[in-house]
C-alpha cells in the first residue's frame, strides 16, 4: 500500500517560512511516504521543506519562477505503483473552469486513474464513474482564501489500483 499526500498552491514564502505543523503531522499520522506538489510553490522554499518528509514530485504553476517551471514541467503523468496519475496546476487548458481545463490537458491519455490540479484553491474530491479519471484538487495547505479550512488530499493506492482519495482540513496554519 502507497499513501500519497498531495497539495498545491503553498505560495511559500508568502505565507510563511515553514510548512504549517498541522500539516507535517497531518502527513506522519497518515503515514505518507510520497508527496505531490500540484504548482504555485512560488519559490523553491516549499520543495526544500517537503523534500525533507518524503520523495517529491510536482509541476509548475502559473506563480512559479521560469527556473522551476523548466525544471518541473507544467503537465506529466506519474506512475505510482503501477496507477497512472495526471499532474497539472489548472491555469493551462480549454474549458471555462478549473477542472475542465485540467481534464482537457489529459484528453487521450489512456489509463489515468485520477487528474490531480490546484489553482482554484478549491478542493475537489470527485470519484470517477463510468472508468473517468477522478478529478482532484487538494485546496491549499496555506492559503484558503475563501475557504472554510486550509486543506490536502491523502490519495492511497494498493494492488495496482488507486482505493481511496480523503480530503483532509485543518484551521490553523501555524508552523
Amino acid at each position: 500500500m502507497l499513501r500519497i499526500g498531495v497539495i498545491a498552491d503553498t505560495h511559500l514564502p508568502r505565507f510563511g517560512r515553514a510548512l504549517p505543523r498541522a500539516l507535517v503531522d497531518g502527513f506522519a499520522e497518515a503515514g505518507v511516504q510520497r508527496i505531490l506538489h500540484l504548482g504555485d510553490w512560488t519559490s523553491d522554499l516549499a520543495w526544500d521543506l517537503l523534500a525533507g518528509l518524503a520523495p517529491l514530485d510536482g509541476v509548475a504553476g502559473n506563480n512559479d519562477p521560469r527556473a522551476l517551471a523548466d525544471r518541473l514541467g507544467t503537465v506529466k503523468v506519474v506512475e505510482l505503483e503501477g496507477v497512472r496519475v495526471g499532474l497539472t496546476h489548472g491555469h493551462l487548458g480549454v474549458g471555462r473552469t478549473t477542472p475542465e481545463r485540467a481534464s482537457s490537458l489529459f484528453v487521450g491519455e489512456p489509463g489515468l486513474a485520477a487528474i490531480l490540479f490546484g489553482h482554484s484553491h478549491i478542493p475537489l474530491v470527485e470519484g470517477g464513474a463510468g472508468g473517468r479519471p477522478w478529478l482532484i484538487n487538494p485546496g491549499s495547505p496555506t492559503d484558503k482564501r475563501r475557504q472554510p479550512r486550509f486543506t490536502w488530499v491523502l490519495l492511497t493506492v494498493d494492488s495496482g489500483a488507486l482505493v481511496s482519495a480523503e480530503l483532509r482540513a485543518y484551521d490553523d496554519r501555524a508552523p
